[in-house]
Parts: C-alpha cells; sequence; structure tokens
C-alpha cells in the first residue's frame, strides 16, 4: 500500500485547504482511511478517520470544521478543513489500516501551516 499526501500549504487563520490523499496498491473495502497529524514537539494525534460503509469520525479539536471523504473508485481520501486555527498547524499524515491484517501505512506527510 502507498499513500500519497498532497494540498498542504500555509493559510491564515479563518482559511480553508483541502488535503488529498491518493492511495495504491489496494481497494477501499474493508479498510479504514484516515488523517493523522503531528505538531512540532508533539505526539501524532487522529484528526479523522472512515471506514468502509461508514461515516466520519473526528476528534473533538475539528468537530464542525473538517470533513473527511473519499473517493473509492478513484482511491482517493479528502479532509476539508475550514476555520483554521494556528494550533492546526503540524504535518499531516495519510492513513490506511486493513480490517483484515491490522497492519497501518502511512504516507509521507503534507505540511500545513496556519498563521494567525
Amino acid at each position: 500500500v502507498q499513500l500519497q499526501a498532497s494540498g498542504g500549504g500555509l493559510v491564515q487563520a479563518g482559511g480553508s485547504l483541502r488535503l488529498s490523499c491518493a492511495a495504491s496498491g489496494t481497494t477501499f473495502s474493508m479498510v479504514t482511511m484516515g488523517w493523522y497529524r503531528q505538531a512540532p514537539g508533539k505526539e501524532r494525534e487522529l484528526v479523522a478517520t472512515i471506514a468502509s460503509g461508514r461515516s466520519g469520525n473526528y476528534a473533538d479539536f475539528v468537530k464542525g470544521r473538517f470533513t473527511i471523504s473519499k473517493d473509492s473508485a478513484k482511491l482517493m481520501v479528502y479532509l476539508q478543513m475550514n476555520n483554521l486555527k494556528p494550533e492546526d498547524t503540524g504535518v499531516y499524515y495519510c492513513y490506511h489500516r486493513a480490517w483484515s491484517t491490522q497492519r497501518a501505512y502511512w504516507g509521507m506527510g503534507t505540511l500545513v501551516t496556519v498563521s494567525s
């Protein structure tokens, strides 16, 4: 499984970004896809996940601002981020976990910087 995240950049507080994750070597059947992030000096944390046949799950700190979605035909996962805050700054990683093996895969990450 390979994951390629893109869409990060520099944005002012209150702005929006849309992250994309292109997956290959997998299908979206019986898998959980998602986004994690890691801020400087902090541990990686869950942002949002979306599992096969289910709606998105979100960390409390992004509820109402971020939306995760996927296009199974294109093997793409998206994270629409609105009303960004400086504390949203970090490297965002795409995540894949197959239900059968429970093995997790991570992409290289894309940097999001939110200025105040």
